[in-house]
């Protein structure tokens, strides 16, 4: 008889901080948590395919931070779109859950979220992957020129300009595909959706919000890197090393911190998962998974 390898992914909402969270979910209740995090522009959904890859080594749960994909946010809640909010949303979830061990897998603004949760809740992390979520001040790329002149100067004129280069269909493609040698590997149902649940009523003035505060995830690093020192935790930094956005010394700064990290550096971009799915979950579960 063959086994049933068959992991179901649930989607699910769950009620807290003032927020209905979506949330993915598959695997064994009985498995260690693996918390997956999304980036911008995206949601859950980028990992549709490492999920069931996972599931029969973790109970894995992946949320829609705020402001992303399908997790509503009540007009009455009157949200401050930060990163400390998100940070705290984590915390709330969380605990809602009763999640009380877990492994991280970060990406890109899963990044300084997830690591504000771990700043929270140190002694809950029992491993830490990161692809292309960057905590150093050298992993930021060129590609963050428009946003850092918003941040010097966040006036209406400079707004408009990272709007413009950012949020629309064309530069969310240009974000999956940049970098990538064979774009036929690409979904375009992931950049289509992406840019779809962006165009929300509302939804890109909190995006220009999010793109303004990332500047304080910058002073609030040193922090994260601590957390690094400290933990010494079995950790897993692959990423695509033709991230415009976040650049391979971004990725080789982790072991400064934690000498033990294995650093990876993929033949891809910034969406890693869309190209390298199967060798980022079999590095997973050589690392964290310790299988």
């Amino acid at each position: 008889m063959t086994k049933n390898t068959h992991h179901p992914i649930h989607y699910k909402f769950v009620e807290t901080d003032g927020v209905r969270i979506f949330y993915r979910e598959a695997g064994d209740k009985t498995l260690p948590i693996l918390l997956l995090l999304h980036g911008f522009p995206s949601s859950s959904h980028q990992f549709r395919e490492l999920i069931p890859l996972l599931a029969d080594k973790f109970h894995i749960i992946a949320p829609d931070l705020p402001g992303f994909g399908f997790t509503e946010v009540p007009d009455a809640r009157h949200y401050t779109y930060n990163f400390d909010s998100l940070g705290d949303t984590l915390v709330k979830f969380v605990d809602t859950l009763k999640l009380d061990k877990y492994a991280m897998y970060v990406f890109d603004y899963g990044a300084p979220a997830g690591l504000r949760l771990a700043l929270a809740y140190p002694e809950r992390v029992t491993g830490f992957i990161s692809q292309n979520g960057n905590a150093y001040l050298e992993g930021l790329g060129d590609a963050w020129a428009p946003v850092q002149a918003y941040w010097a100067e966040p006036n209406a004129e400079n707004r408009q300009v990272v709007h413009d280069a950012i949020l629309n269909l064309e530069g969310t493609r240009w974000q999956y595909a940049h970098g990538v040698e064979n774009e036929e590997l690409l979904a375009p149902e992931a950049y289509y959706l992406d840019t779809f649940l962006f165009e929300r009523e509302g939804n890109k003035g909190i995006q220009l919000d999010l793109f303004l505060d990332y500047q304080n995830n910058l002073e609030i690093y040193p922090q994260f890197q601590e957390f690094f020192r400290e933990t010494q935790l079995p950790s897993l930094i692959i990423w695509g090393k033709h991230d415009p956005f976040f650049i391979p010394p971004g990725a080789e700064a982790f072991k400064r911190d934690n000498p033990n990290a294995v650093v990876e550096l993929l033949d891809t971009g910034h969406f890693a998962l869309e190209t390298h799915v199967g060798y980022i979950t079999q590095r997973i579960r050589e690392v964290i998974g310790d299988e």
